[in-house]
C-alpha cells in the first residue's frame, strides 16, 4: 500500500466558504499532496492558492482525515491522510485552475455548503468548522 499525505484549507470570507466543481459536477474543498522539504501548513497555503486564485492565511489547524482510494493508473491502493486548516481570505475573487480540473472556484454561503459537498470526510470537516466558529 502506497501512502501519500495532502494538506487542505476551509477557506472563510465573511459568512461563506471557498468551494471548488469539477468538470464532473462534484463540488470539492481545495487540498494537494504534501511536497518534498515542505510543511503541511506551507502545502495548505500554496493548493488553496494554486487551485483558486484566493490568497489566504491560516487561523488554526482543523485536523485530519484518513481515507484509502485506488489508484487505477498504477492499480494500487493508497493510503491517504489530509490535514485541514481553518483559513481566511482576503478577497472573494476566485479563478479556477482549470489544468486540475476545476471549472469553478466560488464562496457559497455556510448554510448551503455542507449540502454541495460531495464527500463525507470533507462534509465532516465543515461541520467541526461550523460549530467552533461564528461566520
Amino acid at each position: 500500500m502506497v501512502e501519500e499525505v495532502s494538506a487542505g484549507g476551509v477557506v472563510v470570507f465573511g459568512n461563506a466558504i471557498l468551494l471548488l466543481r469539477r468538470f464532473n459536477g462534484d463540488w470539492v474543498l481545495p487540498k494537494g499532496r504534501v511536497e518534498k522539504n515542505e510543511s503541511s501548513r506551507e502545502a495548505a497555503v500554496r493548493e488553496v492558492f494554486e487551485e483558486s486564485g484566493v490568497r489566504a492565511e491560516i487561523i488554526r489547524y482543523i485536523g485530519m482525515v484518513h481515507y484509502t482510494y485506488k489508484n487505477i493508473k498504477e492499480n494500487e491502493t493508497v493510503f491517504k491522510t489530509v490535514h485541514w486548516y481553518l483559513m481566511k481570505a482576503n478577497s472573494m475573487e476566485s479563478v479556477p485552475q482549470k489544468k486540475e480540473g476545476f471549472i469553478e472556484a466560488t464562496f457559497v454561503h455556510k448554510d448551503r455548503v455542507k449540502d454541495l459537498v460531495k464527500y463525507e470526510d470533507e462534509r465532516k470537516i465543515l461541520k467541526k468548522v461550523l460549530k467552533t466558529i461564528d461566520i
